[in-house]
């Protein structure tokens, strides 16, 4: 298993580190590197062997603990051990091909941050997406996933294409089927927020470039957390 945890715990992207430290510490027990009852590297090692801050790791355990998949022991033998029995998920035949869902999503959703920012949007269309974004921002646990959507379409709305917005409706449905399998993680959701913060600017800016790089980084973002969980 050494080489194994060699290849998990590498050094993960600056952009989303939380989401991408919660992703190796999931392929770890679901791959069975660190087995039910066995104890996770400590957080100083993940910190470094991942190249994230000790505070990651520490709100990746902490997410992992509050959804019963690891629990924190005191004492001499303590640590972080992964739980004898881990919560059941769904069978994979009921995600379909999640690489397919997470590709056709990436193109439709970076294409239209992209064609978005290079249009010249009218003063209703820039109420309506600086609208979205506060809802989503503000929005409870239990409303997130509506409130989400809600952005997200608003940004596809705004290139002008009924077309494209009704595809990405589409692929959206498909992603929260999935998003529907796994918990909503509070770090990830601050996170996220800021994302979508960094996504409108650039619309709002008429920077392109920059909506399309905020818009991807955004969904690598929710990529990792989906291969994390259910892969």
């Amino acid at each position: 298993m050494e080489h194994a945890q060699e290849a998990l715990f590498r050094p993960v992207r600056a952009g989303n580190a939380f989401e991408e430290t919660v992703e190796r510490l999931m392929q770890s027990i679901r791959l069975g590197v660190v087995a039910p009852g066995e104890r996770l590297p400590s957080e100083r090692e993940l910190a470094t062997r991942l190249g994230v801050s000790r505070v990651t790791v520490r709100e990746a355990i902490r997410s992992l603990q509050e959804n019963h998949y690891v629990e924190s022991r005191r004492g001499r033998y303590g640590g972080t051990f992964v739980n004898d029995v881990l919560p059941k998920s769904a069978p994979a035949r009921d995600f379909g091909d999640l690489h397919d869902v997470l590709t056709l999503r990436k193109v439709l959703e970076t294409g239209a941050a992209e064609t978005a920012a290079g249009r010249s949007l009218g003063p209703a269309e820039r109420r309506g997406l600086r609208a979205r974004l506060e809802e989503a921002s503000t929005s409870t646990l239990a409303e997130y996933r509506r409130k989400d959507s809600r952005l997200h379409l608003a940004i596809a709305e705004a290139t002008g294409s009924a077309a494209l917005t009704a595809a990405v409706a589409e692929s959206r449905m498909r992603a929260n089927e999935l998003l529907d399998h796994i918990p909503l993680l509070e770090p990830n959701l601050a996170h996220s927020n800021a994302q979508h913060e960094r996504v409108i600017t650039s619309i709002l800016d008429g920077d392109p470039v920059a909506a399309r790089q905020a818009m991807a980084e955004h969904l690598d973002g929710t990529a990792s957390l989906l291969r994390g969980f259910l892969v």
